[in-house]
């Protein structure tokens, strides 16, 4: 029985979805001014994890996550660097589109843009100012959030404390638009020449939580299973899209809110973020670090637990996730003298391993416990292994749960002659290569793809040689 920790309900909660056998998920996507950077990473991962669960259990999974295309930050970086937000936009989908498939994230069943959505965002916001939700001011449209009852729960915070934080977050001209401080935009009036677009109010743009709710009503419909992202977004942002959500339909908007912790960096365990300056983006990183670590290292903590970033649990993570490809290799090389049939004592251990593994995940996706089943089955593949005698059967049968569970946390599996020594030789010329022309990311890159294979370069006088670990 799967059990999911709801933010707003703040326990743990049997999960029903609305639909039998189907799971609608909505992620929020990321701001596509620059690269995402591990931090932001880890909540890709986090529901990625989460989502192959579901799949792994037999769910289908409806997953929308967003690219917020348009905002202050995208104006301001289109403008530092004499580009369209447009086009900077174009670029910055495109690299996460790469590094994501890089860290092996499952595409998106869509990844909406808000500027593809401008006038669903403009009839949404039409409603809620009908309803009286919402109100014009000199351009702007502002939500009425005192008028929504129970703004604040999904924050855990009284109305009055929120009025207080706002008042001391927003400046003057815009308090004097507003009113209540703790109103929040959902359409901004266009300054200068920055990109906009004709509406009921004049020229403008959408505010920042409007383009949420409008994307997951138009993909998942008015009442969806899940809701996810960091716990950074708790408030304002997904407390926002409640608000405006249930105001325009009347219904419940989310029946789970999940969110997971953050990326912490340095002796301080300091949030890792843009704003403050202490964040590594994944574009550079892969260039040196095996992605499939990374990936290793985020999906094997559970989604709500913080993680350190640093060498030390990079390099844990490597090492762990080389056992679990050892036993597959060795579990594989026993295929070719293994005997007819199957070893029932084996076959029963490899299955109670796999229902540890399911009550462990059953628990609020547990990674953490759920990986130690991962560790036991690969440790069970490799004492079987040497074994003298193995059954073809049962080392299918290790073979198979051991993929099927490691896959849930992203780990792919190659064979020893997936990196044959014509492979490996083409990567040596290609690291030469890099060398000569002082390209040396990629020359460290090509010597971590083939560390992570078992392959060790030893450079030296008469060239460049290998051996296998």
């Amino acid at each position: 029985m799967l059990r999911i920790y709801n933010t707003l309900s703040q326990q743990k909660e049997t999960f029903e979805p609305i639909k039998p056998r189907v799971v609608n998920m909505y992620v929020c996507g990321p701001t596509v001014y620059n690269y995402i950077h591990i931090g932001n990473a880890r909540s890709v991962v986090a529901f990625d994890t989460i989502r192959r669960y579901f799949e792994y259990c037999g769910y289908h999974v409806n997953y929308i996550s967003n690219f917020t295309d348009v905002d202050d930050k995208l104006i301001k970086a289109a403008n530092d660097q004499n580009m369209s937000v447009m086009d900077l936009a174009d670029k910055y989908i495109e690299a996460y589109k790469e590094d994501v498939k890089a860290l092996n994230v499952e595409p998106a069943t869509n990844n909406p843009r808000a500027t593809d959505n401008i006038n669903g965002i403009i009839d949404f916001i039409k409603t809620l100012v009908d309803k009286g939700y919402a109100y014009e001011s000199d351009g702007d449209v502002y939500y009425r959030a005192r008028k929504f009852n129970g703004y604040g729960k999904l924050a855990h915070q009284s109305i009055d404390d929120l009025e207080s934080g706002a008042s001391q977050h927003v400046n003057d001209e815009e308090l004097s638009k507003k009113d209540d401080p703790i109103d929040f935009a959902l359409w901004k009036k266009a300054k200068n020449d920055e990109i906009a677009w004709d509406s009921p109010w004049g020229k403008g743009r959408p505010g920042w939580h409007i383009e949420c709710s409008v994307m997951s009503t138009k993909y998942l419909g008015d009442t969806i299973d899940i809701h996810g992202g960091g716990e950074d977004l708790e408030f304002p942002h997904h407390e926002n899209e409640r608000a405006q959500s249930e105001a325009k339909t009347g219904k419940k908007f989310v029946n789970y809110w999940m969110h997971n912790g953050f990326v912490t960096v340095g002796d301080e365990n300091e949030k890792m973020s843009k704003s403050l300056g202490n964040f590594v983006t994944v574009h550079d990183i892969i260039k040196n670090v095996d992605p499939q670590v990374v990936r290793f290292l985020m999906s094997t903590t559970q989604y709500r637990r913080p993680i350190q970033y640093n060498q030390a649990n990079l390099d844990a993570a490597a090492n762990n996730l080389k056992k679990i490809k050892n036993a597959y290799n060795n579990l594989n090389y026993r295929l070719k003298d293994a005997d007819s049939f199957n070893d029932p004592k084996v076959d029963q251990e490899v299955r109670q391993i796999q229902a540890d593994f399911q009550d462990a995940m059953d628990d609020d996706f547990n990674a953490q416990n759920g990986i130690d089943c991962v560790y036991e089955l690969a440790k069970l593949g490799n004492v079987y292994a040497e074994r003298p005698i193995v059954f073809e059967q049962t080392v299918k049968l290790i073979l198979k749960k051991l993929i099927k569970m490691a896959s849930i946390f992203g780990v792919k599996f190659e064979t020893d002659e997936e990196i044959n020594d014509d492979k490996i030789n083409n990567l040596i010329k290609e690291r030469d290569q890099a060398r000569a022309n002082k390209n040396f990311a990629r020359s460290d890159e090509i010597r971590a793809i083939l560390k992570s294979k078992g392959i060790i370069l030893e450079d030296t006088a008469q060239g460049t040689r290998f051996r296998r670990e």
